[in-house]
């Protein structure tokens, strides 16, 4: 198997709280989207390779992929595998509101359930955010520099 993604299989865990074990995958997976570790075009380890690393049904990463296609994060391609998408697909703003809203609570409700303040967890996101360049900030383009 590619180490790539053997590391990233080693990287996923699955706690008991109260938290549905496909929403603790989505949401994992996401975070290996958005943090880089998993690229636009680079194949996703199978839901089989998932299910077999995490012990747990196939039928519940199935229920994870799908969240993952439904939002646009991952494409399947069939006969060639699963995909982190390209491009994040276009949506409205008020879609756009809609899952700023959902991403919110659910952010919260993770941090409750591992005993953070979401508080905490609102700065280091505003932190992390600072550090990445935006089309919307001209501050953070490069040929805007001294």
């Amino acid at each position: 198997m590619h180490t790539h993604i053997q590391s990233l299989l080693d990287t996923l865990r699955v706690q008991s709280g109260g938290v549905p074990i496909y929403v603790q995958i989505r949401d994992q997976l996401l975070g290996a989207i958005g943090a880089g570790r998993l690229r636009p075009g680079e194949r996703m380890p199978t839901m089989r390779q998932v299910a077999l690393a995490l012990k747990i049904d196939l039928n519940t990463v199935k229920h994870a992929y799908d969240e993952l296609e439904r939002a646009g994060a991952i494409v399947l391609v069939r006969g060639s595998g699963t995909f982190v998408a390209e491009n994040p697909p276009a949506i409205d703003l008020a879609a756009q509101e809609a899952r700023v809203e959902s991403l919110a609570h659910r952010t919260i409700a993770a941090a409750a359930a591992a005993g953070i303040d979401p508080a905490a967890v609102a700065r280091r996101i505003i932190e992390w955010a600072g550090e990445r360049p935006t089309d919307e900030n001209p501050r953070d383009r490069e040929d805007d520099q001294p």
